[in-house]
């Protein structure tokens, strides 16, 4: 059914179908790791302390902490603190930049329809003050940064190539962009994402099919808080481990009630615990996954 379509969507270099045979990708980060592990909503210094020293107690490897409170509402200490930690114990740092949508004066952004705007941003006067907030940060050593506007995410990465930004910042796209099949993966990836979150509730055919489109490193949410549907799908993290790969597991946050709150040194904790479940899993249904070492140099190290 719908042969024709399905033809042309492939002479595009994209699949035609979801891949509902779950093939397993051949592709890895450049050390070789199929996966590595991401905590998203570290929204304070100290949950970020708290959460690698649990990490580091429980024998769990993190390789990336995500901030999503909004880089402009913390102060240089706290992100310089953000940067000292995270590096110390070898993980990648990436804050969210803002403001956005929510943060301005849009009724649109609250009403029941905000969710078709979600963080994006509105006139100049917002695009100009979010790249003002990556240079803020690149000042301070921060080189990874969370989008949420691809408008945005192609004038920072021109900025990057024109050597208005630093070379090795990177730049993830947000869940809260709503991106959810390989044309929109596609588009992004040429767009200059160095890593691209879907939607948190693909099944695992629509996760394959985004791998069979893009090259990029994918962001796959394993658990969630309440405010994002709460679903927490640990047993399904070694198979998408295998289909997604290079993947960056996303974990942790089924510990809190939102993605946007203020965390805590006790949420940190919580955090890296459900993490060591994911990688429990995955070490003992896929155990030919491997996950890049900690402090590895194939990560980006801020500061």
């Amino acid at each position: 059914m719908f042969d024709e379509t399905r033809r042309y969507l492939e002479k595009l270099g994209l699949p035609g179908s979801d891949l509902w045979d779950l093939p397993t990708s051949g592709a890895t980060f450049p050390d070789g790791a199929h996966f590595r592990i991401e905590v998203p909503t570290v929204n304070t210094a100290e949950a970020a302390a708290a959460l690698l020293k649990r990490a580091e107690e429980l024998g769990v490897t993190i390789n990336r902490v995500t901030e999503t409170y909004g880089m402009f509402r913390h102060t240089r200490q706290e992100i310089k603190e953000y940067i000292a930690v995270t590096r110390d114990y070898g993980a990648e740092l990436i804050m969210s930049t803002g403001p956005r949508a929510t943060y301005d004066t849009s009724a649109t952004a609250l009403s029941t329809q905000g969710i078709r705007i979600g963080y994006r941003l509105r006139g100049v006067e917002q695009l100009v003050r979010a790249i003002e907030d990556i240079k803020r940060g690149v000042d301070l050593g921060v080189r990874g940064f969370l989008i949420y506007d691809e408008g945005m995410l192609w004038v920072v990465a021109q900025m990057r190539k024109d050597g208005e930004l630093p070379s090795d910042v990177i730049f993830k796209v947000s869940a809260h962009c709503g991106h959810s099949n390989p044309a929109a993966f596609k588009l992004l990836a040429d767009l200059g994402a160095d890593s691209i979150n879907p939607v948190r509730d693909l099944q695992l055919p629509m996760i394959a099919a985004l791998r069979a489109a893009v090259k990029t490193p994918i962001d796959c949410h394993t658990d969630n808080p309440p405010a994002s549907g709460g679903f927490i799908r640990t047993y399904e993290a070694p198979e998408i481990a295998r289909i997604a790969s290079p993947v960056h597991l996303k974990t942790g946050n089924s510990v809190v009630a939102a993605h946007g709150q203020l965390t805590t040194a006790e949420n940190g904790r919580r955090m890296a615990e459900q993490a060591s479940l994911v990688v429990e899993m995955v070490n003992r249904y896929y155990p030919e996954a491997r996950q890049t070492e900690r402090g590895s140099r194939a990560l980006h190290i801020a500061g």
